[in-house]
C-alpha cells in the first residue's frame, strides 16, 4: 500500500478497536492491545501528542494475532514469525504443538547448533534448571522451546545476568504453572475427551491472562525504577 494510500486511511483510537473486536473475542481489552505493542506485533501511529492511532490493516492484523492465540493455542513468539514470514504455510510446519500435544526433542549438539551458544553455557543453565533435559537411549534430548530459552538467556547473559541469576525466572514459572494447575488439573484428568478439551481450552486462556498480568507488573515495577 502506498503512503498516499494509507494516509486515506480512516485511523482508529484504541478504543473503538477494542470496541471493534470485542463482538468475536469477549475478552479484549485496551491493556491487552498495549501489550501486544510492548511485544512487537503492531506498530500503531502516535499523534503529536502521543495517542495511538490505528489503520484497519492494523486491525485486521490484530485479529489475526487473535485467532491464532485462540484457535491454535500459539505462544506470542510463534506469532510473530508467523505474521512476519511472506508465506505463513511455510512456517506453520515448523511451529511448536498446542497445549496436550507433546513436543518433539532435540539432542544436544542440535540444541547448540540452533542456539549458536556454548556447550560450557547450556551446561550451567542446565544446572540452574532453566532448561528441560531428558536421558534417553544415552544422550540428552531437549524439548525444540529449548533452542529459544538457551537465546533469551545469552541475550540477558550479555548484561552480566549469569545462569545462576535467572533463576528466579524459572522458580517464578513453577509457582504461576502450579497456579494454574490448581484450576484445570481436575478437567485435564476427566474421563470425557470433551472435558479435556474444555481444560485445554481453559489453560491456554489462563496462560495468555497470567502473561498479560506478569507482564504489566514488571512494567509497572520498572517504570517506578526509571522514575527513580
Amino acid at each position: 500500500m502506498s503512503t498516499a494510500e494509507t494516509s486515506q486511511q480512516r485511523l482508529l483510537t484504541i478504543g473503538v478497536v477494542c470496541r471493534r473486536l470485542q463482538p468475536e473475542f469477549d475478552d479484549i481489552s485496551i491493556s491487552k492491545i498495549r501489550y501486544l505493542e510492548d511485544q512487537g506485533l503492531l506498530t500503531p501511529r502516535r499523534t503529536q501528542g502521543g495517542y495511538r492511532m490505528y489503520t484497519e490493516d492494523d486491525l485486521e492484523r490484530l485479529t489475526t494475532i487473535l485467532r491464532l492465540q485462540r484457535d491454535e493455542f500459539l505462544p506470542l513468539r510463534v506469532i510473530r514469525q508467523v505474521i512476519a514470514a511472506p508465506d505463513g504455510s511455510q512456517r506453520r510446519r515448523k511451529l511448536p504443538p498446542a497445549f496436550g500435544t507433546p513436543e518433539d526433542e532435540v539432542t544436544l549438539s542440535e540444541l547448540i547448533e540452533r542456539s549458536g551458544a556454548t556447550p560450557d553455557f547450556v551446561r550451567e543453565l542446565e544446572e540452574f534448571g532453566l532448561l528441560s533435559v531428558r536421558t534417553g537411549a544415552g544422550e540428552k534430548r531437549f524439548p525444540e522451546s529449548d533452542a529459544d530459552v538457551v537465546l533469551l538467556c545469552a541475550r540477558l547473559a550479555q548484561f552480566g545476568l549469569a545462569p545462576r541469576n535467572l533463576r528466579a525466572f524459572r522458580t517464578s514459572a513453577d509457582r504461576n504453572a502450579a497456579l494454574l494447575e490448581q484450576v484445570v488439573a481436575p478437567a485435564l484428568r476427566a474421563k470425557s475427551l470433551e472435558r479435556r478439551r474444555e481444560g485445554l481450552e481453559d489453560l491456554q486462556a489462563l496462560a495468555d491472562i497470567a502473561q498479560e498480568l506478569s507482564a504489566l507488573l514488571l512494567g509497572r515495577d520498572l517504570r517506578r525504577l526509571s522514575a527513580g
